[in-house]
């Protein structure tokens, strides 16, 4: 009998769910029409988009007029940040921009470009479990800063931030506050007033819906020049048609997400949780990588030592079980991990770590299955490795 697939990376993406494609259908098929055409087509196209709007403000608390559509994370988080700190520096002459070192690459790579165009940046440290300090973003704020970015659950090792202090530590000093929220949805609230942010960042993919579709949140009355340039769509934020269908299927997933939360969180921090005990329970020299508590309900983020992160994918995938190394965007890289390393990790110890991330299909079988493979695998990788010996 052959091994049912099991799926570990949501992280990277998850499947379209049946009810989104369903509700995409349509504006695939016979409603294509140009949301800016004045004829019949072009008013069903843009009713689909007020309606898609409508929805993704409800999920976030916010007004409709305040969401902006994109080409998905990477998108919005390059609107975001350079956006702002252009439009503020024209505005008010500041130029001071504060990110953290586990940022996402979108983040991080948005703020180095700045930087090599007059801005100064801060990159703030974190501590050993993946957090940063409020009181060292509170010592690095400037009269002149702009824009502070701080990811509300890192992608590789799921400790979720405390945003909703770091943002109102960073508006004390009259700085914008902007958060990758990519894998809090469905996960974790995203309720804009609770969090106290100016700018939020979702993708689809990461919450059941299409790739290349994503949001950005910008709360009314921050400053932000576009980076796509050339027609009046989304309020002159964003030129391009837009993606009718993915716009669709982002608040249709975005909305199933919500509305199961609080069981799909419960759930898969059950299941996670007995990954990560059965696993430091059986494969001797393992550890978990990030906050123990303030953490993704479903990461677990495992380091290994004397092992190669790399030759236990493949072992893992041999036994058709998905897992990652780390980011998506950088699977191809040789370099250790950046989260890891900034958390104090050596090269080595990053690169023997293993991100399982859980998802819907998850059950109480995927688990063991892991937990019944994993050890053998670990073993007979360490009998063979140069530092076993």
């Amino acid at each position: 009998m052959t091994e049912r697939v099991i799926y570990l990376d949501h992280a990277a993406t998850t499947p379209l769910d049946q009810q989104v494609l369903a509700a995409m259908m349509p504006y695939l098929t016979e409603q294509y029409g140009n949301s800016s055409s004045i004829h019949s087509f072009g008013r069903y196209a843009l009713h689909a988009l007020d309606d898609a709007r409508e929805q993704v403000a409800l999920v976030l608390g916010c007004a409709p007029k305040e969401i902006v559509f994109t080409g998905g994370g990477s998108e919005s988080d390059n609107l975001a940040i350079k956006g702002v700190a252009l439009a503020c520096r024209r505005r008010n002459g500041r130029r001071h921009i504060i990110t953290s070192s586990i940022e996402h690459h979108a983040v991080l790579h948005a703020c180095e470009y700045l930087a090599d165009f007059g801005f100064d940046l801060t990159v703030l440290p974190v501590d050993t479990r993946g957090l940063v300090a409020p009181d060292d973003l509170r010592a690095a704020l400037r009269s002149d800063t702009a824009l502070v970015s701080i990811m509300y659950a890192n992608n590789e090792i799921g400790t979720v931030q405390p945003i909703a202090e770091l943002a109102a530590i960073s508006h004390e000093a009259g700085a914008i506050f902007h958060t990758d929220a990519v894998q809090a949805a469905g996960l974790l609230p995203l309720d804009v007033e609770a969090l106290g942010v100016d700018l939020l960042t979702l993708t689809a993919h990461k919450f059941y819906g299409p790739k290349g579709v994503g949001m950005l949140y910008i709360r009314r009355g921050t400053p932000l020049m576009p980076q796509i340039n050339g027609g009046s769509q989304e309020r002159r934020r964003r030129a391009g048609t837009e993606n009718v269908a993915g716009i669709v299927g982002l608040a249709a997933a975005l909305t199933l997400a919500e509305r199961n939360r609080p069981e799909h969180a419960a759930r898969l921090t059950m299941l996670r949780d007995h990954l990560i005990a059965g696993v430091l329970e059986t494969i001797p020299l393992s550890w978990l990588n990030g906050d123990p508590i303030q953490r993704l309900p479903n990461n677990a983020n495992l380091g290994f030592d004397c092992i190669e992160g790399e030759s236990v994918l493949l072992l893992l995938d041999q036994e058709r079980i998905a897992a990652s190394s780390g980011s998506a965007c950088t699977s191809g890289s040789l370099e250790p991990s950046h989260v890891l390393t900034a958390m104090g990790m050596s090269p080595e110890a990053a690169n023997g770590s293993l991100r399982f991330s859980l998802g819907r299909s998850t059950d109480e079988a995927a688990i063991e299955r892991v937990l019944a493979v994993l050890p053998q695998m670990i073993g007979r990788l360490r009998e063979v490795a140069p530092c076993a010996a």
